[in-house]
């Protein structure tokens, strides 16, 4: 999408070395930061977006307004005749914005800074009280690595209910987005490399056993036969397989039978054994 005439193209061409520092691998340390849960070390994209001196716009509905335009022009076109497809497409389209604007709510709607407050305030205290609360049961030293220990917990939980407010970005945690859309882009590549398939090239083929395991007859031996023989034969397949299924379940009751009456009977010799 580095060829579409957005906002962001333009602003990658005015400032590269901005865009450059964007896209750049973190540090060893900064690595080692993120992965500590360090503030100080996590991605922050909104800062980049700040520094900018050009407007960015909106990329991703930049991108739903391309898609837009070209669902018009196949429909304009006849490419897309179907009334229903036309309908799915726009759908589609719509369900597209509303997944743009839940992200984007993600993103720029946090916690309230006074619900934040109070959750690390009491978590700081509770911690920093913790030691006293354990000298007198312990009675040891063992108070001081207990308590390093449920602190480390408490903490924890504090700090994933951050990593999960924001789950975008470039962090050890953030969402792998780039890998879904390298995911989605390789599945649309496997649907396009194929003309699209008639149904009488695999429906009328030789190797389409319609009736397997039934028969290895294929399809255009069926077509010859009449609606009663198809019938029948497929009623035979349903008793068949009942059949097969129904024996199957009893062998290997049978044998589950016969495994638990060897080992019984192991344990058994084994015990005498030992008197």
């Amino acid at each position: 999408m580095g060829h579409l005439d957005t906002y962001a193209q333009a602003a990658t061409k005015a400032e590269p070395e901005l865009a450059r520092r964007a896209t750049v691998k973190p540090s060893f340390f900064k690595g080692i930061g993120e992965y500590l849960g360090i503030s100080f070390a996590a991605s922050n994209p909104r800062k980049m977006i700040k520094k900018s001196t050009v407007p960015l716009g909106n990329l991703p509905l930049e991108i739903l307004s391309y898609l837009a335009a070209f669902t018009d022009d196949l429909i304009k076109n006849n490419q897309l005749p179907v009334p229903m497809q036309q309908t799915l497409a726009y759908n589609n389209i719509a369900v597209l914005n509303d997944v743009l604007t839940g992200t984007e709510r993600v993103l720029t709607t946090p916690l309230p800074i006074a619900y934040s407050i109070a959750i690390s305030q009491i978590t700081w205290v509770y911690i920093i009280l913790l030691p006293f609360q354990l000298v007198l049961p312990l009675q040891s030293y063992l108070a001081i690595p207990a308590t390093v220990i449920a602190s480390y917990i408490i903490l924890g939980l504090l700090f994933i209910g951050r990593e999960i407010e924001n789950p975008f970005g470039q962090d050890v945690n953030d969402l792998p987005l780039e890998s879904y859309c390298a995911q989605v882009a390789a599945e649309m590549d496997v649907i396009a490399s194929r003309k699209k398939p008639t149904p009488s090239d695999w429906i009328e083929s030789v190797n389409n056993r319609v009736l397997w395991p039934m028969s290895n007859a294929g399809w255009p031996v069926w077509m010859d036969r009449g609606e009663d023989k198809i019938r029948n034969a497929i009623k035979h397949k349903l008793e068949t397989a009942f059949e097969h299924k129904k024996h199957r379940a009893d062998f290997e009751s049978e044998a589950n039978t016969k495994g638990l009456r060897s080992r019984m009977s192991e344990k058994r010799t084994s015990g005498d054994d030992s008197v």
